[in-house]
């Protein structure tokens, strides 16, 4: 223990705050990383070009070309962020061996024994997603298509997905968040609103008909506000997938890069947990329209993490990241944005809830301004730099010199 961090305990104390306390749950909850940041949405299945509204830019030298380039550069990655955590696959990233490639609507779970194998050595879990883009038949719809042979490989797909999912969780033996997002809708103005999406409500009720161990396969289903090329309707808004979600007794996944600039996830956490058991989250950082920046710790991201601590039981909700930016290092990305979410789960954690609820409660609005201002400039660094010293990591940004060796003798030599 630093004499800061003694320091800093002692501090958060006169508002009873047990530091010790928070750095033992943040220690404990897990975040799903993003493979994709990795590779720009490569994939391995070689199904085509990026499509369904997704675009990565810049071209940082060292991008992962192959699944053992994608591996060791997850294990940079995971090696300078604190806690343990989970990984979060694409079914494009399927590793076929010689004589195996098969389309995505014929997957099985031998196409991803090497991920399993990964995350064994690791101890970690892995959660899934079925990939309804990037693909010949994404072209113009997937579980919405009006063809009906074109939604039938879709369904095929999201079935295929819900069986490798849970050869995850008996491998692993833990269980795998399954979450189903659709590119589906129009670039302008449509003349039925309704037929896409309830050929996209028969689609996903084929694809949960199959029969699977809930227990070990948590699926979800993410909304989208628009897309590119999908500026005018999308077949997966909010309002669809919430009533699916409720209707089928399965998870809600909110992307607070998935809605109206002026819309806030942070303010949806609480109604969505009086309604459902659990609730799964891609954290990203918006900007303008864009979905899908290098999360900072910014204001939203601080909002976010403290309505997942005050929900009061931590397991109701899935953390996983969603971007991917090609500009700079690739690895860095991936770290500089999972620790700014493991650092809002701790400035959440050391505030003192019971108290400013109170204050709340009793209409003390003057009190609760006071100590929420207060609380910025408490010395959450020094209890942070203790985090990342239980668990040998540099607790500066600016000190991560074994990525920066590794671009230099690896990434580098990529071309």
């Amino acid at each position: 223990m630093t004499d800061r961090y003694q320091s800093a305990k002692e501090h958060y104390a006169t508002i009873g705050v047990d530091t010790d306390r928070a750095l033992h749950m943040l220690q404990n909850i897990p975040i799903s990383m993003h493979c994709w940041q990795g590779d720009d949405v490569s994939g391995f299945d070689g199904a085509g070009a990026l499509s369904g509204g997704i675009q990565v830019t810049g071209n940082h030298p060292g991008k992962a070309r192959t699944p053992q380039e994608l591996m060791s550069d997850i294990d940079v990655a995971f090696s300078m962020i604190p806690g343990w955590h989970n990984l979060n696959l694409h079914a494009s990233y399927a590793i076929f061996k010689d004589g195996q490639a098969v389309d995505r609507d014929r997957l099985r779970p031998e196409h991803f024994q090497d991920w399993v194998a990964f995350a064994k050595e690791r101890g970690i879990g892995l959660d899934f997603n079925p990939t309804f883009f990037s693909h010949p038949l994404a072209a113009q719809a997937t579980l919405s298509s009006s063809d009906e042979n074109i939604r039938k490989f879709w369904i095929a797909h999201g079935q295929a997905c819900i069986r490798i999912s849970e050869y995850f969780a008996t491998e692993l033996g833990k269980p795998c968040v399954m979450n189903i997002w659709i590119p589906d809708g129009y670039k302008d103005i449509p003349a039925d609103r309704t037929g896409p999406r309830a050929r996209f409500k028969d689609s996903l009720d084929q694809i949960l008909d199959i029969g699977y161990d809930k227990s070990k396969v948590l699926v979800c289903l993410e909304s989208k506000v628009f897309g590119i090329g999908l500026e005018s309707y999308t077949v997966g808004s909010a309002e669809f997938c919430m009533n699916y979600t409720m209707q089928k007794g399965i998870m809600p996944l909110l992307d607070n890069g998935h809605y109206h600039p002026t819309e806030m996830v942070s303010d949806k956490i609480s109604s969505m947990l009086l309604f459902h058991k659990q609730l799964a989250l891609h954290i990203t950082r918006p900007v303008r329209w864009d979905s899908d920046h290098v999360v900072l710790f910014d204001d939203e991201t601080r909002e976010i993490c403290k309505e997942i601590v005050r929900c009061g039981d931590l397991s109701r909700v899935k953390i996983a990241t969603d971007y991917f930016d090609g500009s700079i290092n690739r690895i860095y990305a991936w770290v500089i944005g999972m620790r700014n979410v493991q650092k809002a789960l701790l400035f959440a954690l050391l505030q003192p809830q019971e108290r400013m609820k109170q204050l709340q409660d009793e209409g003390r609005n003057t009190e609760l301004m006071a100590i929420q201002e207060t609380l910025k400039t408490f010395p959450f660094g020094d209890v942070w730099e203790q985090f990342c010293m239980n668990n040998k990591v540099p607790a500066a940004e600016t000190r991560f010199a074994t990525i920066d060796k590794y671009e230099r003798d690896v990434l580098s030599k990529r071309v």
